[in-house]
């Protein structure tokens, strides 16, 4: 099954009809009143610099509120105005703590340039979350248009890539942060009709993996979480018949990665996290 917080399928009829996600795509709900840790363990993230690519989309979105409301400083990645407004808009009396840069986190030199930026700007990084990713799906492999596959590879895996590669030395240098990469179900439960996605997200998976094999002891601590179909409106557009009540919410998984980029999560490192509940 599919899963990233944009969904496409086959009924579309077309392998142009990729729902590109640079910006995490679709707004979803914000976690409400109480914020991302309501009713649970207190985490702040006072004096904390958070970088969220994708951080106006349908997961972004609700990980970029999760993050204000514990009172990080927050940079977004986005490419579309009106979200990242929206954003603003919903940050409220933390609005002001929220930047936003238009950047396409596939490409290596934006890329550097938005690090240098938020570096120079701030001081530190202590915080990468990456929710960029895409979905298109439905077509055998061998009916796959090579661009498609192509697209599949850059908005979930080169993405990754590039943002941890670029954000790793600065983390290494201060000897601490968090990385939380968004991967998928998909990355192991490898579905008929998704060989470019399954593959893309399944080098997600690997490539997090190595990473934090690599960074170990160094206090840079990386993991994964592991979503199906997110309840966006998007996906719900894109899927008018599912049973939504069964597709995890946006709000709920950023407060699994809230904890995984807090000091309680300090023991987790390098894991894989299922995060598609009854889905």
């Amino acid at each position: 099954m599919p899963t990233c917080s944009h969904f496409s399928r086959a009924a579309n009829k077309s392998q142009r009809n990729i729902i590109r996600a640079l910006s995490g795509g679709g707004r979803a709900s914000s976690p409400g009143p109480g914020g991302a840790s309501s009713g649970g363990t207190h985490m702040t993230f006072s004096n904390k610099v958070a970088l969220v690519a994708g951080g106006t989309g349908g997961l972004g979105h609700a990980v970029s509120l999760a993050f204000l409301q514990e009172g990080a400083k927050v940079v977004v990645t986005y490419r579309q105005q009106k979200e990242f407004d929206a954003l603003k808009s919903e940050g409220g009396a933390n609005a002001s703590l929220v930047d936003g840069h238009n950047v396409d986190v596939t490409d290596e030199i934006a890329v550097r340039g938005l690090i240098d930026q938020v570096v120079t700007a701030h001081g530190h990084i202590d915080v990468l979350v990456n929710t960029v990713g895409a979905y298109a799906g439905g077509v055998n492999l061998w009916e796959l248009d090579p661009k498609i596959f192509d697209q599949m590879l850059a908005l979930n895996l080169r993405s990754g890539y590039m943002l941890a590669r670029a954000t790793i030395p600065s983390m290494l240098k201060q000897k601490r942060g968090a990385i939380v990469n968004v991967a998928a179900k998909a990355a192991f439960d490898h579905g008929a009709g998704a060989s470019a996605y399954a593959a893309s997200k399944a080098g997600a998976l690997a490539l997090m993996d190595s990473l934090a094999a690599e960074v170990k002891g160094s206090g840079v601590r990386v993991n994964t979480i592991l979503p199906s179909i997110i309840d966006t409106e998007a996906n719900r557009k894109a899927i008018p018949n599912a049973d939504f009540a069964k597709w995890p919410k946006p709000a709920d998984i950023a407060k699994v990665i809230l904890f995984l980029c807090s000091d309680e999560a300090k023991v987790i490192h390098g894991a894989a996290l299922p995060v598609y509940g009854d889905s």
